[in-house]
């Protein structure tokens, strides 16, 4: 495992991802803190391009646990069924959109306990929801930002707990909001699994990864 980079340097990565995008957002398609909850849900082992065309139709009629558990299980179904393990994911929408409407009047709660709480509602995805919706400095670890995080040294560690922990620990708070979305984006088109874009990256002398690609 490569060696945590020191202050300065993940400074400088940090502010390159800054002047290359000031505002980086999420790419899940949402229209309030419900719809969101239910897409990162929605996204576990699927893309959020997939994510988003399954959703387009059904966040057309509904935007609200309520109007969820009036489309029903079978109509939820028939939106996601492009989705991958969507029969899965459809069971755990309807119960969670029944929890809010039952324990918390129909309103995502903002906490991360409370959201973790919710059936399939993860870790990852509560800070997701945390991060996009209550501009709290949360750290979502996906396998973008852990392939990153380990390559580079911005953040390495062992497990998906350690990564977050090493990103909290050791990124500048000035760019704790937003390191989740540079981490990420950079990891999905440029620090690629099988063919990083290592020629074009703009942290490339500032990277510690030793196959790089030329």
């Amino acid at each position: 495992m490569v060696k945590q980079l020191d202050y300065h340097t993940i400074y400088q990565i940090f502010d390159r991802f800054r002047d290359a995008d000031p505002e980086p957002k999420g790419e899940l398609d949402h229209t309030n803190a419900y719809t969101l909850v239910v897409a990162v849900a929605l996204s576990a082992q699927a893309t959020d391009a997939g994510v988003n065309k399954a959703t387009k139709s059904l966040f057309a009629v509904v935007d609200t646990p309520q109007k969820m558990l009036d489309l029903g299980l079978e109509g939820l179904t028939e939106h996601i069924k492009t989705i991958g393990l969507f029969r899965q994911k459809a069971k755990n929408v309807m119960k969670l959109s029944q929890i809010l409407v039952d324990d918390y009047g129909g309103v995502v709660p903002s906490s991360r306990a409370a959201l973790q709480s919710l059936p399939g509602v993860g870790r990852k995805t509560a800070n997701v929801v945390l991060n996009m919706w209550w501009n709290y400095p949360a750290q979502a670890v996906d396998t973008h930002i852990f392939r990153l995080g380990n390559r580079s040294g911005i953040a390495p560690g062992k497990t998906v707990d350690a990564v977050e922990r090493a990103i909290e620990d050791n990124i500048p708070a000035e760019f704790q909001q937003h390191a989740h979305h540079w981490m990420i984006l950079h990891g999905r088109y440029h620090c690629k699994a099988r063919k990083p874009q290592c020629r074009t990256c703009i942290i490339r002398d500032l990277c510690q990864f030793e196959d790089k690609t030329q």
